[in-house]
């Protein structure tokens, strides 16, 4: 049994894991590892497979729509990061028994709408109804694209030198997700506002429009990308570094933290830098396209910051607080978890 909250970490992947993937093939050019969000399988006639799976949400606290939301897109963030959009989807929902068909009928709707809008064919997949089945995760997914195989980014690929971007704001999607599932408790320590800007920010947690208007010139000049999912912006750009064998400096005084954010993490003790992030991207480019980068994003209404960049393994992953260069801390277990689940203990509503 795992003693934390989250992920699987970075040793266990490394020693364990990636020792025991079954039959090695040559056409899996990239297969599962630590800060990479999509595996590669080669095809014929210059084409590539990407695949990335995700747990699905059912939070009744959240709502159907909303859960169906998180279930689509953020899979299809992980698939946004190699510069495309998903195609197909597999579907595995292990359902909890007391859901009433309606309820099932509503949530299902939602998902295939969602996927309709962003392009995604549901191919097949597993549905069934399971006792004792309380967790807010109801089963799993996966996204399939099939591009150009030299079109495809990987987080494996940003290089020395490239700068690092970060689109929106950090902790969109825990803000969002804490305010809609204590609306009462936001309301009356924060204040209304803060509580109608947070749920309305809930429909930017999608990163898919901010890939593809990235590297959507030719040339466009990003390298690499990586969603901010568990661990936040900090994690993310920590195992992008990872990923591609390099070093990064950040600087903290750029990392962008919105007013509502920033009240909402701390309400719920959290540190808005390294909590789940999902609707930001975390985008490597080479240093002369930032601005054309940044004006391209902003002109389809998707703050950009510039936040750092990445460095030769030997420098390491150091965040830069007032001029001095500290290790950058890398945390397994995700604190929103942590702060959820006490907000529940302690009846806040």
């Amino acid at each position: 049994m795992s003693e934390t909250l989250g992920k699987i970490n970075h040793s266990q992947i490394e020693d364990f894991l990636k020792q025991r993937c079954g039959k090695q093939r040559d056409e899996v050019r990239i297969g599962p590892d630590f800060g990479v969000d999509v595996s590669i399988v080669d095809l014929h006639g210059g084409k590539a497979m990407a695949l990335t799976s995700d747990p699905l949400s059912l939070i009744p606290s959240l709502g159907l729509e909303e859960s169906a939301w998180l279930s689509v897109h953020l899979m299809a963030n992980d698939m946004a990061t190699t510069g495309f959009a998903p195609m197909f989807g597999q579907f595995v929902l292990n359902l909890p028994a007391q859901l009433s068909k309606n309820d099932f009928e509503i949530y299902w709707n939602y998902i295939h709408q969602f996927c309709k809008d962003i392009g995604v064919s549901i191919t097949g997949g597993h549905t069934g109804f399971i006792e004792g089945q309380n967790s807010t995760i109801a089963g799993g997914g996966t996204f399939i694209t099939i591009a150009q195989k030299d079109e495809i980014l990987v987080s494996k690929y940003a290089k020395p030198g490239d700068a690092i971007l970060e689109t929106k704001t950090s902790a969109l999607s825990s803000a969002a997700i804490l305010a809609m599932s204590f609306p009462e408790t936001v309301k009356n320590k924060i204040g209304k506002e803060f509580y109608y800007f947070a749920s309305a920010s809930f429909y930017e947690t999608s990163s898919l429009k901010d890939a593809l208007v990235a590297v959507q010139q030719e040339n466009s000049g990003v390298t690499a990308m990586h969603d901010v999912t568990e661990g936040g912006v900090l994690g993310a750009i920590y195992e992008l570094a990872i990923a591609s064998g390099n070093g990064a400096e950040i600087f903290n005084q750029k990392l962008p933290i919105g007013e509502v954010q920033s009240a909402i993490c701390h309400l719920f003790s959290l540190d808005p830098r390294y909590c789940i992030g999902a609707g930001s991207m975390i985008i490597t480019c080479k240093k002369e396209k930032v601005s054309e980068i940044i004006s391209r994003l902003e002109m389809n209404h998707i703050p950009c910051t510039e936040v750092g960049m990445i460095t030769e393994k030997s420098k390491g992953i150091k965040l830069i607080e007032n001029d001095k260069a500290n290790n950058l801390m890398y945390f397994n277990e995700d604190p929103y978890w942590k702060a959820f689940f006490n907000a529940h203990k302690n009846g806040w509503k």
